[in-house]
């Protein structure tokens, strides 16, 4: 593990498609296989945060200070209660980073700049914000795979495709070496006529990047970040936690290090 770890971006512009939950729980299930995994919060919201039981509260050094006062790993790399997995915290003031950040030279880069700090671990995954904004695109700067979560849902697709116009710029841009690690459906609902429908569509399109597995619509996902824990330390049984712990061996045979 001396060597550059890989990097996972989790992206999707739409709100309340799983991402979140996706980084928090892959992050996990991927430690928990043995891996050192270094979870990056970078959703202003900082949910990523709070779902692994931190106090968001008189945290001084955050994903802010990393892309505005050039912070290193030092400072802003926290250990969590679980094993091998870490966080770079962020909260509401990560809001005001990238009015900040438009004057500035290559601010498209802090991100990758500070991650090129880290050599002790084998992943880095960023929880980005639900828009497409310079946060996002740092993230996308940074990273060597991008994981998609949707929903099946009537604008899922439109929403897909949006996305996959703005990976394409990134890596004509910033990122030659980007590529799209897969899509993750999230929330499935196998009764619904709908989600079939689209999960077919999607098929149709994307099938070589879809992950095999598919996210139930699950109780326990819900309640997991109410506790601070990820889906596979709450309930390690449920079907939302088997279906990530799936997701996370696919993971890393996708992108291994």
């Amino acid at each position: 593990m001396s060597g550059k770890p890989y990097v996972i971006a989790f992206a999707n512009q739409k709100g309340g498609v799983g991402k979140t939950t996706s980084a928090i729980s892959l992050a996990s299930s991927v430690a928990e296989l043995g891996k050192k995994v270094l979870l990056l919060d970078c959703d202003p919201q900082g949910n990523t945060t709070s779902g692994l039981g931190i106090n968001k509260k008189g945290l001084r050094h955050t994903t802010f200070n990393v892309l505005i006062d050039g912070e290193g790993p030092e400072n802003c790399v926290l250990t969590t209660k679980f094993d091998r997995l870490f966080l770079t915290p962020a909260t509401i003031e990560l809001a005001g980073a990238e009015f900040e950040l438009m004057s500035e030279e290559k601010r498209e880069r802090r991100l990758s700049d500070y991650i090129s700090k880290h050599t002790g671990f084998d992943y880095v995954m960023i929880d980005c914000p639900p828009s497409l904004g310079l946060l996002t695109v740092n993230a996308l700067t940074a990273a060597d795979g991008v994981v998609i979560p949707m929903q099946c849902e009537y604008y899922a697709l439109e929403g897909l495709t949006q996305l996959m116009i703005s990976i394409k710029k990134v890596k004509q841009l910033y990122n030659p070496s980007l590529t799209i690690t897969g899509i993750l459906i999230t929330m499935y609902n196998g009764r619904l006529n709908l989600s079939a429908q689209v999960l077919a569509e999607i098929k149709k399109y994307y099938s070589d990047k879809l992950f095999p597995v598919v996210i139930p619509r699950n109780v326990t996902l819900s309640e997991a970040p109410g506790f601070g824990t990820p889906i596979n330390h709450h309930d390690r049984y449920s079907k939302g936690a088997r279906a990530y712990a799936e997701a996370a061996r696919e993971l890393i045979k996708r992108c291994p290090v």
